[in-house]
Formats: structure tokens, C-alpha cells, sequence
């Protein structure tokens, strides 16, 4: 059962270009992981390759497709397409955050084939299976919240998220106007960050390898079909001033939903960021916050992303394991004195975060 998603090679050289190099694990993470396979056997369920994952995928995809084709094919009236934007806004962000999301982890499935292909939805939604697998899985997943290596927490001189970042003035105001440009992430993905980070070959400032090959292809082919889907075949059937309106709002959906969910569990004043101590597997549970625990509706619908200590320790077992594994997390990160923190509700999260910009954005 592995936990960390980087290979040695991959580390070394990364810690070559300036990477943190984590310290001895003292026993924690050796008896963390010890627990959870005795869990998960006396479960008697699989670590991944869930049936009721197919079913929600199944069911994940129908919202996806039957939104996409009323909006585009029957929606007569301003009220039915604001209503069906924000209904596919939600799916777009919902198999982001269960179906990409567990792919790209090779956490779907037993078969390396099925959790590429679910990874690949990425794809058809916009954005990059490629640049994600690298952005995520390795730079934010190995090092969560380390400023000029975790590129989740590098907004330019757009917002301070971390103490280590530069202070500029209208930082001030960044817990106000955050929050509305959250609704720009996905039209940012989809339209100049991918391109940008292939074409200049770069990401936070260090070498990124661009696609070749059957990479290149998905990349490039999954941008045709989602500008297709998203613009060539509207522009048939409507004016081109509602396209980029519908376009609009359902990106804000996705773009809002995706940003704040993934805030929550970082950027809070609980989760440590700057400079990495201690073991791989402590600075994850340090950086990371859950929120929201007994709320099953939100854990079903953001893939078990409220427990990100959970994912973040263990990200190569499906999410809908988080939940029953969280309360032996807490008790053996108590037992090694690793502080374990989580807001009890979505909105005490979110008003962890707002305090954390506020906090952020004043004058040292």
C-alpha cells in the first residue's frame, strides 16, 4: 500500500534544483501505514477498483451530459440556461474532483489503463491530464505549501498565500477580491495556463517537461474537443454573444467551486506553510486541514477532498475509504504528537480561509 507519489530519482533531481529534503520519519509514518492495511483488511474491501465508484462515475457523467444537452439543445429562456450552466458548472467540478481527481492518483482502479483514461477526463473538461499529473501529484503532493516548489500556492503578485511571498499593497484587500476572481481558475486552465506552461517549458520557475509523442496528442486533441464541445457546436445552434455568456457562468460554477474547495484544506491558519520540517509524511498532515467531516452530501460530492490529511497521506487509496479511516489517522497522529486540525463545518472552513487572506494580505 503506498503513500507517496514520487519516485527517488525524481525527488533527487528536484532537490537538486532547490527541493526541501525531509527529514528521518522516527516511526509515524511506518505505523500509520501498518494501521491502515489492518483497517483495510478487516474491511475486506479493496484499495481501489471499487464497484461504487464505477456507479458514480456513471452517475457523475449522466448529470455532465444530460446539463450539456438541454442547455445546448432545449433551453429556451434566460432562467433554463442560467439554471443548466450552474447544474454543468457543478458536474464539470464534480468529476474533477472524484473521477479526474482519483485517476490521475491511480486510485480508481487496480487497472493502470482504467485510472489513465479516468485521468484523462481532465481532458475533454479543459484543462491537462499532463500538466496536472506533474503540478500535483509530484510538486504539490511531495511538497505541500513549500513556497517556489508547491505551485498551488504561486498566484504571481495576485495574492500573498503564503508568509515567505512578497507583501504588495493592494494585498490588503485580497480576502475581498479573491473570491470573485476564484470564478476565473477554469477559463485561466483552459485558456492560457496549459498552453503556457508547455510552450515555455517552465512551472513556478523550474523546468517542466513538455508533452511528446502520445502526450502531445491527448493534449492538444483533448483542447480541440473541449473548444468543440464548448464553442464550435453552440455557435451553430446560438448567437455568438450567449455562447461566451453561457461559457462564462458555467467556468465561474466550476472555477468557484474547484478554488474554494481546494483552499479550504490549505490555505487556513491552521495549515503550516514556508519551509518544510520533519518527515514527508508529518508535513502532510501539518499542511493540510480537514472540514466538514460528518457532512457525508459535501464528502460525496468533493470525492472525499474535506479530508485532505487523509488523501494527502494516503492518496493512492480511493477516496470513499477516507471517511471510515479518519478517526485512526487522528488517534495515531495524536499518539506521535503530529497536530491534526479540521474544522468542524464547510463554514467554519470557509471563514478560516477569508481570515487566513485577511491575515495575509496586512502589513507585517
Amino acid at each position: 500500500m503506498s503513500s507517496q507519489t514520487i519516485d527517488a530519482p525524481t525527488a533527487a533531481a528536484l532537490e537538486r534544483q532547490g527541493a526541501p529534503r525531509y527529514g528521518e520519519d522516527g516511526g509515524f509514518h511506518q505505523e500509520l501505514r501498518a494501521r491502515v492495511r489492518t483497517w483495510l483488511e478487516s474491511s475486506g474491501m479493496p484499495p481501489r477498483g471499487l464497484p461504487a465508484m464505477y456507479w458514480k462515475t456513471a452517475f457523475l457523467f449522466l448529470w455532465l451530459g444530460t446539463s450539456y444537452v438541454l442547455l445546448v439543445f432545449a433551453a429556451q429562456v434566460a432562467w433554463q440556461a442560467v439554471l443548466l450552466a450552474v447544474s454543468l458548472g457543478l458536474a464539470i467540478a464534480g468529476i474533477g474532483f472524484n473521477v479526474q481527481h482519483d485517476g490521475s492518483h491511480g486510485s480508481y482502479s487496480t487497472r493502470p489503463g482504467i485510472n489513465r483514461l479516468m485521468a484523462r477526463s481532465l481532458d475533454l473538461l479543459g484543462g491537462s491530464s499532463f500538466v496536472w499529473q506533474r503540478k500535483h501529484n509530484l510538486l504539490h503532493h511531495t511538497w505541500p505549501n513549500v513556497e517556489g516548489v508547491d505551485d498551488d500556492i504561486d498566484s504571481g503578485s495576485l495574492a500573498r498565500l503564503s508568509p515567505g511571498q512578497p507583501r504588495r499593497f493592494y494585498h490588503r484587500l485580497q480576502h475581498l477580491y479573491m473570491w470573485p476572481l476564484y470564478c476565473f481558475l477554469a477559463v485561466k486552465w483552459q485558456l492560457f495556463d496549459d498552453f503556457a506552461t508547455v510552450v515555455t517549458g517552465r512551472m513556478s520557475g523550474r523546468p517542466f517537461p513538455r508533452p511528446r509523442g502520445s502526450e502531445l496528442v491527448v493534449f492538444l486533441g483533448g483542447k480541440l474537443v473541449f473548444y468543440g464541445l464548448a464553442f464550435a457546436l453552440p455557435l451553430l445552434l446560438h448567437p455568438g454573444w450567449r455562447v461566451i455568456g453561457v461559457y462564462l457562468l458555467v467556468s465561474a460554477v466550476a472555477g468557484l467551486t474547484l478554488s474554494v474547495v481546494f483552499q479550504l484544506a490549505h490555505c487556513v491558519p491552521e495549515a503550516e506553510t514556508g519551509p518544510a520540517h520533519g518527515s514527508w509524511a508529518e508535513r502532510q498532515v501539518r499542511s493540510s486541514v480537514d472540514f466538514a467531516r460528518g457532512n457525508r452530501l459535501l464528502g460525496w460530492y468533493v470525492g472525499g477532498l474535506n479530508l485532505q490529511i487523509e488523501h494527502h497521506l494516503f492518496p493512492q487509496l480511493c477516496h470513499l475509504h477516507y471517511a471510515g479511516m479518519a478517526p485512526l489517522v487522528e488517534a495515531t497522529c495524536g499518539e506521535f504528537g503530529v497536530r491534526y486540525a479540521a474544522h468542524p463545518t464547510f463554514r467554519s472552513a470557509v471563514a478560516a480561509h477569508f481570515r487566513q487572506l485577511r491575515a495575509l494580505g496586512r502589513a507585517a
